[in-house]
């Protein structure tokens, strides 16, 4: 098949929505796919297969926008079409103006169009503060479903969105598929660090953002029974560093904020103690899902705006979302028992295998490819990837 994959937002594999669209393009090119992409990144001008967009000069919005570490799309139908047309199908990860035009300019050309559903509009909402006004984010909902209705196929990266979506806008032809965790994230043998000597790590990799809820963290470590041998590893970047930096004043061991890359988180994921996710909203989460696949203990918090609360291996892996104190209930206890550590490791261990190896999530994506062209009467064409 000639794929073309289609995203608003593209770059440093810092994001789900980046990870999970690199995925899918080295998948799909490793099948024997012709891949063409469509997205801002400038890094990538001149490469094989990559048609490039300009950025769209947001005015007075553009230090936030850098702040927040994206870069936003502006549609040029020109390029929008060479990168199009000619196409099999066409993949589009976001329903902002890129995948819009895209959608519109696929359908002209008679072209079926798959897209990803990896976005909540609390996503949008947060970044007006009013991600807990139910106005706006029906209103951020509305719009994108005006972009989904026309779409031949939807993709969910889980159950909890695809019920999301059709609770507001009815039955769609749905594929629930995990974007999957990296064959590479596995168990390895690591020495910690002589710094981090008797100490506990405590991981959590996340945006730093408010709908991540990093200060409910800080504040359950604080009132820890073993606040004076904690130390937090905050994973990540984003605008709030320099607020949660100064709010972390309070803990005796001073936490670790930095963005690492893919070899250093490998390495954290297996010298850490345990995964705290205390997020209030969460589409997909798949630096759980990876901490997870490491044999890492999570306790993740019970939002019903996330998730990861399903990614919990029992009842003791989770707490009460926003509430501090149930969170310090629950680090206290498993700090407490190393034995149950062992045994949680290995239910982790066992449930990535089965439900999110990036090799399985990949040949679903590539059937679900594959069904739509299909069922819109168009050939699969033979001989290319395992369809």
């Amino acid at each position: 098949m000639i794929v073309t994959v289609v995203s608003d937002v593209l770059g440093v594999e810092n994001n789900g929505v980046t990870i999970a669209a690199m995925n899918l393009i080295r998948s799909l090119k490793e099948k024997g796919h012709t891949v063409r992409v469509l997205c801002p990144d400038v890094d990538r001008m001149g490469q094989e297969g990559y048609y490039i967009v300009p950025t769209l000069n947001a005015g007075p919005l553009n230090g936030y926008v850098e702040r927040v570490g994206v870069v936003i799309a502006r549609a040029d139908q020109r390029i929008v079409r060479q990168a199009i047309k000619g196409a099999d199908i066409v993949h589009i990860m976001l329903p902002f103006p890129l995948g819009r035009c895209a959608l519109r300019i696929a359908k002209e050309e008679g072209i079926p169009v798959c897209a990803g559903f990896h976005a909540m509009a609390e996503n949008v909402s947060v970044h007006l503060k009013m991600q807990n006004v139910p106005f706006a984010n029906h209103l951020v909902y509305e719009y994108f479903a005006g972009f989904y209705r026309d779409c031949d196929a939807i993709h969910y990266p889980t159950q909890y969105l695809r019920d999301l979506y059709e609770g507001m806008y009815g039955k769609t032809n749905g594929y629930v598929i995990s974007n999957g965790v990296s064959d590479a994230i596995h168990p390895v043998q690591t020495q910690r660090p002589a710094r981090y000597e008797g100490e506990y790590l405590i991981l959590f990799t996340g945006r730093y953002s408010p709908e991540k809820s990093h200060r409910i963290l800080i504040d359950a470590v604080a009132q820890s029974a073993y606040r004076d041998r904690i130390r937090l590893i905050f994973a990540g970047k984003g605008p709030e560093k320099e607020k949660l930096v100064s709010y972390a004043q309070k803990l005796p061991l001073q936490p670790v904020f930095s963005f690492f890359s893919r070899p250093e988180m490998l390495k954290l994921l297996n010298e850490a103690d345990l995964y705290v996710h205390p997020a209030e909203i969460e589409a997909e989460g798949i630096a759980c899902l990876e901490a997870i696949s490491c044999g890492l203990v999570p306790i993740i918090s019970d939002s019903p705006r996330c998730a990861t609360r399903y990614y919990a291996p029992g009842e003791n892996n989770l707490f009460h979302y926003n509430d501090p104190a149930d969170l310090t209930r629950r680090i206290d206890g498993w700090l407490s028992d190393p034995a149950a550590r062992v045994v949680c490791r290995e239910q982790c261990l066992s449930m990535a295998e089965s439900r999110f190896r990036l090799s399985a999530c990949m040949s679903a994506m590539e059937r679900m490819l594959s069904e739509t062209l299909a069922h819109a009467g168009k050939a699969v064409p033979a001989g290319a990837g395992n369809l």
